[in-house]
């Protein structure tokens, strides 16, 4: 897997502006057994690079997806991250290898549910699970130093540029939903300021929640 990871960079290193992952991201990815995060019935393809079905139309991301927005938010051990859509847990996971804290938001019950007990059950005892509409955030514990969004939105949430800290970095999917979308790598300058670069192209499951609709009706 890491060697598929690593051609991958290779080839698209122009646009995100590394060669290879930093020898912490790659120990975060090979400590996490990615094959607890996906169906029974999917796990001789665990490893393959690619995205895999988990349920209820969502996706666990290819791991070369997942490397690249870990690696770009530059992460440090004593930070706290938020993450949006929680999906399998498999990304909060490899998150929890790299920093203190790490909050995730599920807006689908069963998933984050299953996601919060396989965390527990394996021992990431630094991940904290949350139903909700990930458009909100997570107000109470912010600011974050990071925040990750693993759903395509069509604009970026303004409470989670409110919630990620002066520093901070976010790295978020934008475009329509089932449609090729860019993913998008936020920072927080002083005073408030806030600079994007447009990373490389993706393609997400779309962002549900109340205000994904109000962004349709638009």
């Amino acid at each position: 897997m890491l060697q598929d990871i690593e051609w991958e960079l290779r080839y698209t290193s122009d646009l995100i502006g590394r060669r290879t992952l930093s020898p912490r991201t790659l120990d975060a990815l090979r400590s996490v057994p990615r094959h607890k995060f996906v169906p029974d019935h999917l796990r001789d393809h665990a490893y393959d690079n690619c995205p895999l079905e988990i349920s209820k139309g969502q996706t666990i991301s290819q791991p070369y997806i997942v490397a690249v927005m870990t690696e770009l938010l530059e992460l440090d051990p004593e930070d706290v991250v938020l993450e949006v859509g929680t999906g399998s847990g498999y990304q909060a996971a490899v998150l929890s290898r790299l920093v203190k804290q790490v909050y995730t938001i599920e807006i689908i019950p069963d998933l984050g549910q299953r996601a919060a007990d396989l965390l527990e059950a394996l021992g990431y005892d630094n991940v904290t699970v949350r139903i909700g509409d990930g458009h909100q955030g997570w107000p109470e514990h912010a600011p974050y130093d990071a925040i990750i969004v693993t759903a395509a939105a069509s604009r970026i949430p303004p409470a989670l540029l409110e919630q990620l800290a002066t520093g901070g970095r976010m790295i978020i999917p934008v475009g329509p939903p089932y449609h090729t979308q860019e993913l998008v790598l936020v920072e927080k300058m002083a005073g408030g300021e806030i600079r994007k670069r447009h990373v490389l192209p993706v393609a997400f499951v779309p962002m549900t929640g109340e205000e994904a609709a109000l962004a349709v009706d638009e």
